[in-house]
Protein backbone atom coordinates (compact mmCIF):
# COMPACT_ATOMS: atom_id res chain seq x y z
CA UNK A 1 0.00 0.00 0.00
CA UNK A 2 1.34 3.35 -1.29
CA UNK A 3 0.99 6.34 1.29
CA UNK A 4 0.78 9.95 0.06
CA UNK A 5 3.61 10.99 1.91
CA UNK A 6 5.85 8.16 -0.30
CA UNK A 7 4.78 10.05 -3.20
CA UNK A 8 6.45 13.69 -2.47
CA UNK A 9 10.18 14.24 -3.17
CA UNK A 10 12.87 17.18 -2.25
CA UNK A 11 14.06 17.42 -5.74
CA UNK A 12 12.10 15.22 -8.66
CA UNK A 13 9.80 12.52 -10.13
CA UNK A 14 12.49 10.52 -11.75
CA UNK A 15 15.00 9.65 -9.08
CA UNK A 16 13.85 7.39 -6.21
CA UNK A 17 12.81 9.06 -2.62
CA UNK A 18 16.22 7.95 -0.73
CA UNK A 19 18.70 8.90 -3.03
CA UNK A 20 16.98 12.34 -3.06
CA UNK A 21 16.77 12.58 0.50
CA UNK A 22 20.48 11.68 1.24
CA UNK A 23 21.02 14.73 -1.29
CA UNK A 24 19.14 16.46 0.41
CA UNK A 25 20.29 16.60 3.78
CA UNK A 26 24.18 16.02 2.83
CA UNK A 27 23.30 19.43 1.44
CA UNK A 28 21.68 21.08 4.38
CA UNK A 29 23.99 19.20 6.92
CA UNK A 30 25.94 22.68 7.63
CA UNK A 31 22.97 24.67 8.92
CA UNK A 32 20.56 22.01 10.15
CA UNK A 33 20.87 22.15 13.90
CA UNK A 34 21.16 26.15 13.61
CA UNK A 35 17.90 26.30 11.63
CA UNK A 36 15.98 23.21 12.99
CA UNK A 37 15.88 24.80 16.71
CA UNK A 38 15.12 28.38 14.82
CA UNK A 39 11.95 27.15 13.16
CA UNK A 40 11.12 25.66 16.18
CA UNK A 41 11.73 28.37 18.64
CA UNK A 42 13.74 25.66 20.60
CA UNK A 43 10.26 24.03 21.14
CA UNK A 44 11.59 20.89 19.84
CA UNK A 45 13.70 20.14 22.88
CA UNK A 46 10.89 19.91 25.52
CA UNK A 47 8.97 17.44 22.37
CA UNK A 48 12.16 15.28 22.56
CA UNK A 49 12.24 15.34 26.06
CA UNK A 50 8.48 14.12 26.82
CA UNK A 51 9.06 11.90 24.20
CA UNK A 52 12.66 10.32 25.34
CA UNK A 53 11.03 10.14 28.81
CA UNK A 54 8.62 7.92 27.88
CA UNK A 55 10.71 4.97 27.55
CA UNK A 56 12.31 5.44 31.04
CA UNK A 57 9.93 2.62 32.54
CA UNK A 58 11.17 0.06 30.13
CA UNK A 59 15.15 1.03 30.61
CA UNK A 60 16.78 -0.21 26.96
CA UNK A 61 20.05 -0.45 27.36
CA UNK A 62 20.35 -1.49 23.42
CA UNK A 63 18.60 1.15 21.46
CA UNK A 64 19.10 2.13 17.80
CA UNK A 65 18.22 5.51 16.34
CA UNK A 66 16.98 5.99 13.04
CA UNK A 67 17.60 9.07 10.89
CA UNK A 68 19.93 10.00 13.88
CA UNK A 69 20.85 13.37 11.68
CA UNK A 70 23.22 15.65 13.71
CA UNK A 71 22.41 13.60 16.95
CA UNK A 72 20.62 14.97 18.96
CA UNK A 73 17.78 12.65 19.81
CA UNK A 74 20.21 10.12 20.38
CA UNK A 75 22.78 12.10 22.31
CA UNK A 76 19.57 12.92 24.67
CA UNK A 77 18.63 9.55 24.87
CA UNK A 78 22.11 8.96 26.36
CA UNK A 79 21.65 11.38 28.52
CA UNK A 80 18.60 10.46 30.28
CA UNK A 81 18.13 6.74 29.65
CA UNK A 82 21.71 5.80 30.38
CA UNK A 83 21.75 2.90 28.06
CA UNK A 84 24.49 0.52 27.37
CA UNK A 85 24.97 1.39 23.72
CA UNK A 86 22.97 3.82 21.04
CA UNK A 87 23.79 3.02 17.25
CA UNK A 88 23.04 6.13 15.48
CA UNK A 89 21.86 5.10 11.76
CA UNK A 90 21.37 7.38 8.82
CA UNK A 91 22.04 7.98 4.76
CA UNK A 92 23.32 10.73 4.72
CA UNK A 93 27.21 10.56 5.89
CA UNK A 94 27.39 14.62 5.77
CA UNK A 95 24.77 14.69 8.89
CA UNK A 96 26.70 11.87 10.76
CA UNK A 97 30.16 13.28 10.35
CA UNK A 98 28.43 16.80 12.65
CA UNK A 99 26.90 14.09 14.81
CA UNK A 100 30.10 12.34 15.33
CA UNK A 101 32.16 15.48 16.49
CA UNK A 102 29.10 16.53 18.72
CA UNK A 103 29.32 13.37 20.70
CA UNK A 104 32.96 13.69 20.80
CA UNK A 105 32.44 16.85 22.72
CA UNK A 106 30.52 15.79 24.76
CA UNK A 107 32.79 12.74 25.57
CA UNK A 108 29.76 9.84 25.09
CA UNK A 109 31.94 8.08 22.17
CA UNK A 110 31.89 4.88 24.60
CA UNK A 111 28.13 4.99 24.43
CA UNK A 112 26.96 6.83 20.83
CA UNK A 113 28.63 4.90 17.56
CA UNK A 114 27.34 5.98 14.37
CA UNK A 115 26.72 3.75 10.92
CA UNK A 116 25.40 4.77 7.51
CA UNK A 117 22.10 2.60 6.99
CA UNK A 118 19.41 2.22 4.92
CA UNK A 119 16.09 1.90 7.05
CA UNK A 120 14.40 -0.43 4.02
CA UNK A 121 17.53 -2.80 4.61
CA UNK A 122 18.87 -2.62 8.12
CA UNK A 123 22.20 -4.72 8.33
CA UNK A 124 21.56 -5.83 12.27
CA UNK A 125 20.37 -9.32 13.24
CA UNK A 126 16.51 -10.14 14.17
CA UNK A 127 15.63 -9.12 18.18
CA UNK A 128 18.63 -7.13 18.62
CA UNK A 129 17.34 -3.77 20.05
CA UNK A 130 15.32 -2.93 22.88
CA UNK A 131 14.43 -0.26 21.53
CA UNK A 132 14.10 1.90 18.26
CA UNK A 133 13.79 5.41 17.85
CA UNK A 134 13.05 7.54 14.85
CA UNK A 135 12.87 11.55 15.27
CA UNK A 136 10.76 13.51 12.53
CA UNK A 137 12.36 10.54 9.85
CA UNK A 138 9.45 8.62 8.82
CA UNK A 139 8.03 10.93 7.21
CA UNK A 140 11.41 10.70 4.89
CA UNK A 141 10.56 6.79 4.52
CA UNK A 142 10.68 5.52 1.19
CA UNK A 143 8.22 2.74 2.22
CA UNK A 144 6.31 3.53 5.49
CA UNK A 145 5.46 -0.23 5.36
CA UNK A 146 8.73 -1.76 4.75
CA UNK A 147 10.48 0.96 7.06
CA UNK A 148 8.07 -0.38 10.15
CA UNK A 149 8.59 -4.03 9.09
CA UNK A 150 12.41 -3.50 9.24
CA UNK A 151 11.97 -1.70 12.81
CA UNK A 152 9.83 -4.71 14.32
CA UNK A 153 12.46 -7.19 12.53
CA UNK A 154 15.10 -5.43 14.41
CA UNK A 155 13.38 -5.13 18.12
CA UNK A 156 13.90 -7.72 20.33
CA UNK A 157 10.30 -9.72 21.84
CA UNK A 158 9.13 -6.79 24.16
CA UNK A 159 11.21 -4.01 22.66
CA UNK A 160 9.55 -0.81 21.88
CA UNK A 161 8.94 1.73 18.84
CA UNK A 162 9.43 5.16 19.66
CA UNK A 163 8.65 8.10 16.93
CA UNK A 164 8.40 11.45 17.19
CA UNK A 165 6.92 13.42 14.25
CA UNK A 166 5.92 17.07 13.40
CA UNK A 167 1.82 16.74 12.31
CA UNK A 168 -0.66 19.38 10.91
CA UNK A 169 -2.69 21.22 13.48
CA UNK A 170 -6.70 20.26 13.13
CA UNK A 171 -7.89 22.80 15.16
CA UNK A 172 -8.53 26.61 14.88
CA UNK A 173 -6.85 29.12 14.89
CA UNK A 174 -3.52 27.31 15.38
CA UNK A 175 -4.29 25.21 12.01
CA UNK A 176 -4.79 28.30 9.71
CA UNK A 177 -1.75 30.12 11.86
CA UNK A 178 0.92 26.67 11.28
CA UNK A 179 -0.36 27.42 7.45
CA UNK A 180 1.16 30.30 7.64
CA UNK A 181 3.66 29.50 9.06
CA UNK A 182 4.86 25.92 6.93
CA UNK A 183 3.68 27.33 3.50
CA UNK A 184 5.12 31.11 4.30
CA UNK A 185 7.91 31.52 7.37
CA UNK A 186 9.51 28.01 7.11
CA UNK A 187 10.76 28.22 3.01
CA UNK A 188 11.53 31.79 3.85
CA UNK A 189 13.73 31.32 6.66
CA UNK A 190 14.96 27.73 4.70
CA UNK A 191 16.17 29.44 1.94
CA UNK A 192 17.68 32.39 3.74
CA UNK A 193 20.52 29.66 5.86
CA UNK A 194 20.58 26.80 3.73
CA UNK A 195 19.97 27.92 -0.01
CA UNK A 196 18.24 24.85 -0.76
CA UNK A 197 14.63 25.99 -0.79
CA UNK A 198 12.82 22.98 -2.07
CA UNK A 199 14.14 21.16 1.03
CA UNK A 200 11.89 23.49 2.95
CA UNK A 201 8.98 22.82 0.66
CA UNK A 202 9.66 19.18 0.62
CA UNK A 203 9.55 19.61 5.06
CA UNK A 204 5.86 21.42 4.54
CA UNK A 205 4.65 18.91 1.71
CA UNK A 206 6.06 15.80 3.60
CA UNK A 207 4.40 16.38 6.89
CA UNK A 208 1.25 17.51 5.66
CA UNK A 209 0.87 14.09 3.42
CA UNK A 210 2.29 12.27 6.50
CA UNK A 211 -0.56 10.15 8.40
CA UNK A 212 -1.45 11.20 11.61
CA UNK A 213 -3.07 10.10 14.84
CA UNK A 214 -5.54 6.85 14.43
CA UNK A 215 -4.60 6.77 10.70
CA UNK A 216 -0.90 6.10 12.30
CA UNK A 217 -2.29 4.29 14.91
CA UNK A 218 -3.85 1.94 12.38
CA UNK A 219 -0.55 1.38 10.00
CA UNK A 220 1.22 0.37 13.20
CA UNK A 221 -0.92 -2.16 14.37
CA UNK A 222 -1.59 -3.22 10.71
CA UNK A 223 2.55 -3.54 10.49
CA UNK A 224 2.32 -5.87 13.71
CA UNK A 225 2.70 -3.19 16.16
CA UNK A 226 0.92 -3.67 19.44
CA UNK A 227 -0.14 -1.51 23.09
CA UNK A 228 0.16 1.24 20.61
CA UNK A 229 -0.62 5.00 22.21
CA UNK A 230 0.10 8.37 21.04
CA UNK A 231 0.08 12.01 22.40
CA UNK A 232 -0.15 15.26 20.34
CA UNK A 233 2.35 17.45 21.86
CA UNK A 234 1.76 21.94 21.41
CA UNK A 235 -1.88 22.10 19.94
CA UNK A 236 -1.09 19.09 17.44
CA UNK A 237 2.38 20.26 15.98
CA UNK A 238 4.04 17.21 16.84
CA UNK A 239 2.90 13.80 17.59
CA UNK A 240 4.40 11.27 19.73
CA UNK A 241 3.95 7.27 18.86
CA UNK A 242 4.87 4.45 21.27
CA UNK A 243 4.03 1.11 19.96
CA UNK A 244 5.68 -2.59 21.98
CA UNK A 245 6.65 -5.81 19.62
CA UNK A 246 5.19 -8.94 21.12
Amino acid sequence: MAYQQEIITPYNKEERKGAQVEKMFDNIAPTYDRLNHTLSLGIDRLWRNKAIDSLKPFSPQNILDIATGTGDFAILAAKRLKPKHIIGADISLEMMEIATHKVNQQQLERTISFQREDCMKLTFADDTFDAVTVAYGARNFESLDKGLKEILRVLRPGGHLLMLELASPKSSPMKQLFWIYSHVVIPFVGWLFSRDVKAYHYLTDSVNAFPQGEMMENILRRNGYQQIIWKRFTYGICTMYLAKKK
